[in-house]
């Protein structure tokens, strides 16, 4: 069983691929890990660093899920999945997700106030052109994941991430196991 889960930034890729792992007793990769270089998610490694890290999980050829995507970089990687999911959610839903977490990880000081009175700060800037972004290279994406998705030579499950993680979990081990 080789899953991938893409998806815009808060539409819940990890507690997805996190709990699929922990109900199969599967590998996780989170490819958060290959594209910052620690925790605080400010400074990214190098392409062949990532590459590194990837083909040391890919070498372990065993089952896995896999949350986010190596594709701008590695267009080439999860080639042998079994099923591409993709999660969608509410604009306002997700971005409101993305408020809350920015807001535990960093202190006011390292944020301000947009346009509409919210605390944002770049990479939350960055958050709002998922959906306005046109140029399929810009990493992360919808154009980039429309275009993943069209490429893909697996299987694509569309999931609304809204629904309980039990419930996509159940749906996507049932399509995998087709």
């Amino acid at each position: 069983m080789k899953i991938q889960i893409i998806g815009g930034s808060g539409t819940g890729k990890s507690t997805l691929a996190k709990w699929i792992s922990e109900k199969e007793n599967i590998q996780w990769i989170d490819t958060d890990h290959y594209l910052w270089k620690d925790d605080s998610f400010t400074e990214n490694n190098p392409i062949e660093k990532r590459k590194e890290l990837y083909q040391k999980d890919m070498a372990l050829g065993v089952s896995y899920v896999a949350s986010g995507s190596v594709f701008s970089w590695y267009p080439e990687g999860f080639s042998d999945r079994d099923l591409l999911v993709f999660l969608s959610l509410d604009e306002a839903v997700r971005m409101q997700r993305l408020r809350s977490r920015e807001l535990e990880r960093n202190t006011l000081s390292e944020m301000w106030l947009d346009e509409h009175g919210e605390y944002t700060n770049d990479f939350l800037e960055w958050c709002k052109t998922y959906l306005t972004e046109e140029d399929k290279s810009m990493a992360g994406t919808y154009a980039e994941q429309s275009y993943q998705m069209e490429l893909s030579k697996s299987p694509v499950l569309k999931l609304d991430s809204a629904r309980p993680v039990e419930e996509l979990c159940a749906e996507i081990l049932s399509r995998v196991s087709q």
